[in-house]
This record gives C-alpha cells, sequence and structure tokens, in this order.
C-alpha cells in the first residue's frame, strides 16, 4: 500500500470544488471590455471589467441561488444576455443585463411559467433581436419567436407542427428547418410558414445521429448552410449545403478526428465552427480525438492562431474577439492549469496572462492525465484516459473506474477536479470511452447497438483488467464511479460483475430504463427513436419490453453486495428522483449498504459549489473506507 509521506501535498475538497476566482472571459464587441464569471455571495454571477483597468470590476447580476452557467453579449456592448433554471429545473428563462444601468435589476426577458428557451441566437443581419426556441404556445411544441432585446417584445415567426427539430433562419423572412421523419431521418429544407410544411433540400440517415445533426449553420450570404455530416464516411466533417439546390460540398476535414460535437450535449463547450464575429465567415474548425486540432480556413486567422498556440501548452478553449479582429481573449484547456486565460492583440503582438482560475492550484502538485489504448476482447480498440497519483509507484494501486454520461458524448484531455480530487487521494483513475462514446467514428458508436448491459460493460471490465494486468491497479481495490448514463452502468457493474467491484457510486444515474425513457422531458423524448429505442428499444413495444427490463439494474438488485453511494437532484427532470428513491428503498430492505444523498436544488448534475464540496467529500469518505488507499486512511484520521 502505498505510504501517505510519499504522496503530493494534500489538496482540501474545498480547493478543488471552491468557485474559481474568474472563469469563461469574453471580449466586448467593441474590444473595451471583458465579462466573465466570478463568485457572489458563493455563486458564480456575471462581472464585467475594463481591459485597461481603468475602473474596478463590478458585478452585474445577483442571482444568490444559482450559480449562472452560461451568458452572452449582444452586438450592442451596453447589454449581455444570460440563462438561468430554477433549482435545476431546465425551465432555462433569458435575462438581459443593463451594463449602464449599474443599479438596475437583471430583467426577465420570458417571464412565462413552466416555459424553456431551448436555444437563442443573436445573428448579425438582425442587430438588437434575438431568435428564440421558446415554447410559449403550448409546453410540449418549441416555435422560433423574434426578441426586441431593448423592448422585451415578442413576435411569433414560425409554429411549430410538432415535428422541427431545429429552426434556421434565412435572410430576410427566409426560413429553414430540420424535421424528423416517423422513421427518425432528419430532413433539411425549406419552410413555408404559411402552410407550416417543409420543402425537402436533402435527407440525413437518422441512424447517422442519433442526437440530432449538429452543427446548422446559415452562411453569412444566405445562400448556404454549413453542417457536421458523416455521409458516406466514418467521420464527422464540415459540409456546405446550397440552399436553392441542395447541393453538398465539403468544406474541411480531418483525416482521422471528428469534428467536435460535444457542445450538442454540452453547450458550455467551445462550438466547432468558429466564426467571425463581424462578418460570420467560418474561418476555422475543431476536431478532437486524444487532443484537440484546429484548421484554419482563413489566412489572418492562421497567423492570429499560430500566436494564440504559442501561449499555452493546453488546447485553445474559448476564444472571442473584438469585431476587427485585433484583439483577442482566449482560454485553454489543460489537464493541470486550467482555464489559463490571456489577452492578445494581434496589431501589436501583445500578449498577456488575464488570470488563472484557480491561482490557489499548483500544477506541480497536479496528476497528468494520459490517453492510453486498451484492447477489447472483440478487438475493439477503446480510447481511454490514465490518471496515476504523483510522487506514488504506480503499483497495485487502488482505482476508480470512472465513466462518462450520455451515453453518446465522451471523455477528453483536460482537467477535472473530480478526477485531480482522487489522484491526490492516492487512487489511480481509469476513464473509458466505451463503445457508443462519440468522437471516434460512426462504426464506434454504431457497435453499442443492442449492447447496453453487454458488450459496453464489457468495456468496462476489459479495462479494469488492462489496468490490473499492466500492474498498475490493486484486482481488490476497484471502484466503479458514474453519472446519468455513467451511473446506469456502475449499477450494471455491481449487479453484472459484482466480484469485480469493492465500492459503487451512482451519481443520478438510470436504474429503470423503460421509466427514464417514459419520464424524459418532451425536448429530448422526440430523438428516442435514433438513441434509446434504437439502441436498447421501445418499452412500449411488448416485444422488446422484456429486453429492456433484463437491461435494466433495478430488476436485478438480488445480485448486489457491493457498498453503494446514490447521488440525486430532487428536481432533475431526466433521471427523475424516483429512480434513485425506489433504487434506494428496495436495497435497504435486502439489507445492502447503501448511502444516499439527495440535495433539494439541485437537477441532473450538481452546479453549486458546495452541494459539489458536500458530494466528494461524501465520496471521498467512502471510497477511503472501502478501498483505503494511504491519503483515504490519512483523511480520515484528520
Amino acid at each position: 500500500m502505498a505510504l501517505p509521506e510519499l504522496l503530493p501535498e494534500f489538496v482540501t475538497v474545498e480547493d478543488f470544488f471552491g468557485p474559481p476566482v474568474r472563469t469563461a472571459a469574453s471580449l466586448s464587441p467593441d474590444g473595451n471590455r471583458i465579462a466573465y464569471l466570478a463568485p457572489w455571495r458563493n455563486r458564480l454571477n456575471v462581472w464585467i471589467e475594463d481591459l485597461d483597468g481603468a475602473r474596478t470590476p463590478r458585478c452585474v447580476t445577483a442571482d444568490a441561488d444559482r450559480s449562472v452557467q452560461e451568458y452572452h453579449w449582444t452586438n450592442d456592448p451596453r447589454r449581455l444576455l444570460y440563462t438561468q433554471d430554477n433549482g435545476g429545473d431546465e425551465n432555462w428563462h433569458l435575462y438581459r443585463v443593463d451594463l449602464d444601468a449599474p443599479d438596475a435589476a437583471a430583467v426577465d426577458l420570458t417571464p412565462f411559467p413552466g416555459s424553456r428557451v431551448l436555444h437563442f441566437e443573436m445573428p448579425a443581419e438582425r442587430p438588437g433581436r434575438a431568435l428564440l426556441t421558446l415554447n410559449l404556445r403550448t409546453l410540449q411544441e418549441f416555435d422560433l419567436h423574434e426578441l426586441d432585446i431593448a423592448t422585451g417584445e415578442i413576435t411569433v415567426l414560425a409554429q411549430n407542427p410538432g415535428y422541427v427539430s431545429d429552426w434556421v433562419p434565412g435572410r430576410g423572412s427566409e426560413l429553414f428547418a430540420t424535421t424528423m421523419t416517423a422513421s427518425g431521418d432528419f430532413e433539411f429544407g425549406r419552410w413555408d410558414s404559411v402552410t407550416g410544411t417543409l420543402h425537402p433540400l436533402l435527407v440525413f440517415d437518422g441512424t447517422d445521429y442519433p442526437m440530432g445533426v449538429y452543427p446548422v449553420q446559415l452562411t453569412p450570404d444566405g445562400t448556404g448552410v454549413w453542417i457536421g455530416s458523416n455521409r458516406g464516411t466514418d467521420r464527422t466533417r464540415v459540409v456546405r449545403v446550397d440552399l436553392a439546390s441542395g447541393a453538398e460540398t465539403e468544406v474541411d476535414s480531418h483525416p482521422t478526428f471528428d469534428l467536435d460535437t460535444r457542445p450538442m450535449v454540452n453547450p458550455a463547450l467551445p462550438p466547432p465552427l468558429i466564426l467571425d464575429r463581424r462578418t460570420g465567415e467560418l474561418i476555422g474548425a475543431r476536431y478532437l480525438r486524444e487532443r484537440q486540432v484546429i484548421r484554419p480556413l482563413d489566412p489572418l486567422f492562421a497567423e492570429v492562431l499560430e500566436n494564440l498556440s504559442a501561449l499555452s501548452d493546453g488546447d485553445l478553449a474559448a476564444i472571442s474577439s473584438d469585431e476587427s479582429g485585433r484583439r483577442w481573449v482566449v482560454s485553454f484547456t489543460h489537464d493541470r492549469d486550467p482555464g489559463r486565460t490571456y489577452f492578445y492583440d494581434h496589431t501589436t503582438g501583445e500578449s498577456r496572462l488575464l488570470f488563472r482560475p484557480f491561482p490557489h492550484l499548483d500544477p506541480a502538485t497536479l496528476a497528468p492525465m494520459t490517453p492510453v489504448t486498451v484492447p477489447s476482447r472483440d478487438g475493439l480498440e477503446l480510447p481511454c484516459h490514465l490518471t496515476l497519483p504523483v510522487g506514488v509507484e504506480p503499483c497495485g494501486l487502488p482505482m476508480v473506474v470512472q465513466l462518462h454520461g450520455g451515453p453518446w458524448f465522451r471523455d477528453s484531455w483536460g482537467y477535472s477536479p473530480g478526477v485531480q480530487l482522487l489522484a491526490n487521494r492516492g487512487y489511480a483513475v481509469l476513464q473509458v470511452n466505451f463503445r457508443g462514446s462519440t468522437g471516434y467514428g460512426k462504426a464506434f458508436v454504431e457497435a453499442a447497438v443492442g449492447e447496453f448491459a453487454g458488450r459496453m460493460h464489457d468495456d468496462v471490465i476489459d479495462a479494469v483488467n488492462w489496468a490490473v494486468g499492466v500492474g498498475y491497479a490493486d484486482p481488490d481495490r476497484v471502484a466503479i464511479f458514474g453519472g446519468s448514463y455513467g451511473g446506469y452502468a456502475a449499477l450494471v457493474g455491481v449487479t453484472r460483475t459484482p466480484d469485480i467491484f469493492a465500492a459503487a457510486v451512482d451519481y443520478v444515474g438510470i436504474s429503470d430504463l423503460a421509466g427514464f425513457m417514459r419520464t424524459i422531458p418532451e425536448f429530448g423524448r422526440r430523438f428516442l427513436v435514433n438513441n434509446f429505442h434504437r439502441f436498447v428499444g421501445d418499452p412500449d413495444d411488448p416485444e422488446q419490453a422484456a429486453d429492456i427490463a433484463a437491461r435494466s439494474p433495478i430488476y436485478h438488485l438480488d445480485r448486489i453486495r457491493t457498498p453503494l453511494l446514490v447521488i440525486q437532484g430532487a428536481n432533475d427532470v431526466r433521471v427523475v428522483r424516483a429512480q434513485s428513491d425506489d433504487l434506494v428503498e428496495e436495497l435497504r430492505a435486502r439489507g445492502v449498504e447503501v448511502e444516499y444523498m439527495v440535495k433539494e436544488d439541485e437537477g441532473h448534475g450538481f452546479v453549486n459549489p458546495d452541494n459539489q464540496i458536500d458530494m466528494y467529500r461524501a465520496i471521498e469518505r467512502f471510497l477511503a473506507r472501502h478501498l483505503g488507499s494511504g491519503a483515504g486512511e490519512q483523511q480520515l484520521r484528520t
């Protein structure tokens, strides 16, 4: 067992999960100010600061209940927009901040009970306006609205007949849309607002797109759209669709990498298409595998990109510029020095560090995250990430297998406070991109069809056996931990292979697949035909219902003998609380050791820092009791 004195300096849970001093900086359109998120009453709120430091930074939002997660400059540098829900219920409202009225409260522009802003954008050709996908008419259908940002007036542009997936406004009154057919294919075409019908230009095979077609971006001249397409290839690339003829032309691709489509699931991540702020022209595209590659599509941006990339050995993350393209504010993804943010002036060549979000964390004490490839039993190569504790011989370590949600998502190289906490406590951490994970080609996703609790689980076990076989992990001290689909995978682990795991953590995980599909919110239910119905089955089909039950952990709780920690947000609308309540109640009735944490002000994943701290304190204690690393034992003693 690793000795405590060999471990790096002990870092507290609070230091890992307390709010950053600053994060998510973005430059104003005129290049004179930056906005960013920073704590106010222990919640992240929006702040602004003059770039030249002439005035004291000031907080311009005042949410003491829940951290703000996303904000946007308007094309008028006097105004910002941000979204916020209520305790994790995902009923997102859109708020306006008037920066020249410092004493004015933020204005709720969509103050309609039960409504949700599913998406909004501010096209350059519509100054002072925002286009909202909003369920104002009926809670089940999302229509396209135009919002006058200054007055708050909302006008309906198009009514959703119930099958439109995405709206794409064109020039003037032109409107395009993506719709889903009864068989699950996606049609893109011109929308007739008078008749409420689509005139298709092209069709995408729905089996290629488990979460929908993404991205879809109108070209500035209004004659085409840029789309992420894998038609006729295993890799997702950028194509241009001509809006007159429907002709599809490749714009850019990478020979081995997929276009980075993670922002479709997590909008906080930078978008794959990098657009000129003033003209809207496509100047770059992001591709991702082990590390990110940005391919410049504009000569000037190629020069800027070269200089920006030299600022850090991390991957370029958020990028914002003024409308002239002269001034830039950028941040970086890094496994040990996250979010380092710089200012760069392309005219003068000046650059300077603006801030590190976590200045109290010493990168030298943090553990490197290393991409590794693990062979599965059927020959599929599994892209994984291995993080080993610093200062400890990587031999016979207690290990935590950490699994991502989705499952149509992926783990990527970069900073993870949870992974770093575990490594700091002496655990090896193995993140497994099992089959079905996105970003590794179409065939890798397709390999998961019919394999929930089957080969997807085999991939996890194969990764554990690999880590044990090469000597990193102690086979008697392996835990499994995941959120959402990852929580489901953790429950599968302790029902299918209970002897493999010494402990398990289920964080907002699915225990009943049929129940999950029946209670998923309306905005996600229309996609079930391409993802859960195709990969698992339709619970309303009697012939498929038995197989779905067989793949649901709730029906196999008699197999569980592994200590379990269950974590749930009370307001979760994706994996509802009843899933975890039923699981815990039955396990306790059977005498299984199970701990249960519920946070009343959270939804599908904890946002507020104090709740994250409570959660990881519980995980820390739980794993130390059942895996017993040197650092964990030291923490228990203190």
